[in-house]
């Protein structure tokens, strides 16, 4: 992995904590100084005021793992009673006995409360076999069609709120959960998941302040070490974002620092919405709820943050991207906000579990790179069979090296190339939706395009020497 895709004509960027951008060729980091070339010669200046140095124009994002990941995980909820016996009834064969369910909800109608045990059980049957299927919608269908005979069974309710916060409904999880909390106990174990969950769908939401006020009532009731990082992340978020100003549009709240300009913010927001159309149709889907963008200085990034500093913009959830210094959208930027854009669609469509080469490779084919200068590099790589497998990539990239991310990135982007030029960018729409409810994202492959990970690697390879080397 530790492969430098260096082209001897590519400029690289040093970005200061003033600000200021350096434009230069042979960029080196050693010791206590970054040392760089100029028209006039060799110059070099102290590391301790260079916030991170774009290597070949690249503005490097770690989104695709911290967007997808909620800030928590679900609690597990315990099935309802009677749930094995009457699922052996209302699931067989591969499928749902509808018969039975129909007589089920007949007797329920009754009152009894025996009857009504079956037929949330069924139901709550049914929806787990569609889950296992991959079919989300109609196991929503199925618990609230179990809630019209026990509106207020908890498990219930908070099996419904954790489907719609996997699918990003973060304003539809919230009604289930406070149904939840006005029927639950506040000494009861589901209280402290019901405020976990609210947490995560106020978080979703952009809505700051409730959400912490909800991770901190899950820390009173039943301290988790999971909600005290959300929490302390949130409280950062807080701190740092109450002074900003605020804009809005139909799909977007944006928060900038008072020493970015309105105009600016204003121009952001005009460009993000053209990019969402543009995603819309190419990726075949719609985000549910706003998302958040904050801009920042470059140092507040750093704090907030804590990414590497090859990092220069992120999305976990919410885009964040330093704008120190810029009175305009600029043609680095407006491929910045396109690419962290693409990283909101491709997480959600995907329910949160696209891998992380699948989200870089999209989102840097959508801001419009392209594999020309990296091409020879991985060819090499690929004869010395150095390349990792693609399923090496899958994970965090939090941890790689301002190398290996370089690599990274360049194999990510020649994957998606070829998946396109094979099949149109309706196969990555494709590939994404089934990554949604695939058990792996080498059977999501199997089902939408026919291939395992060591076939796309060698038809990356093919591309990239049919498209590139001459």
């Amino acid at each position: 992995m530790i492969l430098l895709l260096a082209v001897s004509s590519a400029a690289d960027t040093i970005v200061l904590k003033n600000g200021r951008r350096i434009v230069a060729a042979s960029v080196t980091e050693g010791g206590a100084r970054v040392t760089y070339e100029t028209p006039a010669g060799e110059m070099s200046i102290p590391k301790s005021i260079v916030v991170r140095v774009e290597r070949d124009g690249f503005t490097y994002s770690s989104a695709s793992n911290a967007a997808s990941e909620p800030p928590v995980s679900a609690p597990t909820i315990e099935p309802v009673r009677g749930y094995e016996d009457v699922a052996r009834l209302a699931v067989h064969d591969d499928s749902i006995d509808f018969a039975y369910l129909a007589r089920l909800e007949t007797d329920a109608r009754s009152g009894s409360a025996a009857a009504i045990e079956k037929v949330v059980a069924a139901h709550y049957a049914a929806a787990q076999f569609l889950l296992g299927k991959g079919d989300t919608d109609d196991a929503i269908d199925h618990y609230r069609q179990a809630l019209v005979f026990s509106p207020d069974n908890t498990g219930l309710l908070l099996n419904l709120a954790i489907l719609d916060l996997r699918e990003s409904q973060f304003s539809a999880a919230l009604d289930p959960l406070e149904h939840a909390r006005r029927v639950t106990p506040a000494s009861a174990p589901t209280a402290a998941d019901i405020a976990k969950l609210m947490g995560w769908a106020y978080y979703g939401s952009n809505k700051m302040d409730q959400a912490i006020e909800e991770w901190k009532r899950a820390q009173q009731l039943r301290p988790d070490p999971e909600v005290q990082r959300a929490l302390e992340k949130a409280e950062r978020d807080q701190q740092e974002e109450e002074s900003y100003r605020e804009g809005e549009t139909a799909h977007f709240t944006l928060k900038y620092n008072g020493g970015a300009a309105p105009d600016l913010a204003r121009e952001i927001l005009r460009a993000l919405e053209d990019d969402f159309q543009n995603l819309e149709a190419q990726l075949d889907y719609t985000p549910p709820e706003q998302i958040g963008v904050i801009l920042y200085t470059e140092q507040s990034f750093a704090d907030i943050t804590r990414a590497p500093s090859w990092v220069g913009a992120l999305n976990d959830g919410r885009i964040r991207i330093p704008v120190q210094g810029l009175s305009t959208v600029t043609p680095e930027l407006a491929r910045v906000l396109k690419h962290e854009l693409t990283h909101s669609f491709v997480g959600q469509k995907s329910h949160g579990r696209a891998p992380t080469w699948l989200q870089e490779g999209i989102a840097q084919w959508i801001e419009g790179r392209r594999s020309s200068a990296a091409a020879g590099a991985l060819l090499d790589a690929a004869g010395q069979g150095t390349i990792p497998p693609l399923s090496a990539f899958e994970g965090s990239w939090m941890g790689l090296s301002a190398d290996s991310a370089a690599f990274a990135y360049a194999w990510s982007l020649a994957a998606v190339e070829s998946i396109i030029q094979a099949g149109g960018v309706s196969d990555i729409s494709r590939l994404l939706g089934r990554i949604a409810t695939a058990p792996s994202t080498e059977a999501a492959l199997q089902d939408t395009l026919r291939c395992n990970y060591a076939d796309l690697q060698q038809q990356t390879i093919d591309y990239l020497r049919r498209t590139y080397v001459h």
